[in-house]
């Protein structure tokens, strides 16, 4: 059971591992797997959940053991803490003998020869639990097809609510964003039109990432929407991964572009800014498939945790490579400004681009580490306000970039007289930009 407290305890311990995935109805085939510990999905019940499990093709490498043994439970986080203990002093030997869990099915009180059958769970108390099958037996190879279902009963005529408790108003936050990303990208075409003769090709590319962050959100809106009512995305997942994935790689793209200064200060790439962006489109391609196969297949995979890893993973090797041209510019730029003469131009461009790496770096900190900060401390039914703190820290992101680096009509770095030039060297003296 080593193996399995560790597995199961990193699921419910650590929410971030669960941020992808959605609860709907599952359709699971396991074969031959013999892991004491399978977790299914995760979700927050209320006082009118259910969970349907309907298991068949059902079958065991040795048919004759104690069934008692092997079932479905629920289990919140907090008591899998308190089960784990009981583990280790030996007062259990089975996740399913402890009274801190509530027990959906076990396979004896079936017939010996079933190999369907289905379940039906009423869930009256409010809280968030992982369904998990367990086998408390070494090397029992245990083959089943299971179609889970969980849902809140919403109203007085029952309806059903296939999303989390915490979750269900996300496709009303997704649709409301997806509402100013478009009015965002509106505004910005408004801006593009009336400075159209100080418009650069990066500012036609600002205009891609929005719109593709706004049919991004949308899709998503719809995406979850879809799943509240039905429990199954039926195709919207597909063009929400699409954007998903187009929204990345423009988007790492973006900074990358920016952080270089093409467009700003030069309309070339240089062949290490052309490998950066070589090494951030291949990552964001392995991150997005990453998403699907964690979103798809859920907990239960034995390569999910491997997946999700990987994600992880990806995700920071892409922020850190972003950075880089950002800093090699400001280095760059530090060096231009005590030696070509300009130092008031330099000076500001030199400022400019020190704000942008530390805009970056705090939307980065925020969106990978605060918002799942708040996800583990927020109360399950309070998990959308990590979604709506991520999508404020974005929409601040795209912002801020957009108005520091908007096309200007009378740039002012060129509108320098002679006193700012003799402020702006004796600021570079005293000033090193150190980061």
């Amino acid at each position: 059971m080593a193996n399995a407290r560790s597995v199961l305890s990193l699921l419910l311990i650590h929410p971030v591992l669960l941020l992808l995935t959605s609860a709907e109805i599952r359709h699971t085939e396991i074969r031959s797997d013999s892991r004491p510990i399978i977790p299914f999905d995760e979700f927050g019940f209320t006082r009118t959940g259910r969970l349907e499990l309907t298991v068949s093709r059902f079958s065991l490498s040795n048919p004759n053991v104690d069934r008692s043994k092997l079932g479905f439970f629920l289990c919140s986080r907090e008591a899998w803490l308190h089960v784990l203990r009981q583990l280790d002093d030996s007062e259990i030997t089975c996740a399913l003998d402890s009274s801190l869990v509530k027990v959906v099915l076990r396979f004896d009180s079936l017939p010996s020869n079933a190999d369907s059958f289905s379940k039906t769970y009423e869930e009256t108390g409010s809280n968030q639990y992982t369904l998990v099958f367990s086998n408390c037996f070494q090397n029992l190879q245990v083959s089943m097809t299971v179609l889970s279902s969980m849902y809140n009963l919403v109203g007085k005529s029952g309806t059903r609510d296939y999303l989390s408790a915490g979750r269900t108003i996300l496709p009303k936050v997704y649709f409301l964003f997806s509402l100013i990303y478009f009015g965002l990208a509106i505004f910005w075409i408004h801006i593009l039109y009336k400075k159209r003769l100080t418009v650069f090709k990066i500012h036609l590319f600002m205009l891609a990432v929005v719109i593709l962050k706004a049919l991004n959100l949308l899709c998503e809106a719809e995406d979850k929407s879809y799943v509240k009512r039905t429990g199954s995305a039926h195709g919207w997942d597909v063009l929400f991964y699409m954007f998903s994935f187009l929204k990345g790689i423009t988007l790492f793209s973006l900074i990358v572009l920016i952080g270089t200064g093409w467009s700003f200060l030069k309309p070339y790439l240089h062949d290490r800014e052309k490998k950066v962006l070589m090494i951030v489109i291949p990552l964001q391609v392995v991150a997005n498939l990453a998403q699907v196969v964690i979103d798809e297949t859920g907990p239960y995979g034995q390569d999910w945790i491997t997946w999700k890893q990987v994600f992880l993973l990806v995700d920071v090797i892409c922020c850190c490579a972003v950075l880089f041209p950002i800093v090699w510019s400001i280095k760059n730029l530090r060096e231009a400004a005590r030696t070509d003469g300009k130092a008031a131009v330099n000076l500001m461009k030199l400022t400019l681009f020190r704000q942008y790496y530390i805009v970056v770096i705090c939307y980065i900190y925020f969106t990978r580490v605060i918002v799942y900060a708040l996800e583990t401390i927020t109360s399950y039914g309070y998990l959308w306000t990590s979604v709506v703190a991520a999508e404020f820290a974005t929409l601040a992101f795209y912002v801020f970039t957009g108005y520091k680096f908007k096309p200007e009509t009378q740039n002012p770095y060129f509108a320098i007289d002679d006193d700012e030039e003799e402020a702006a060297v004796e600021q570079l003296k005293l000033e090193e930009f150190e980061l």
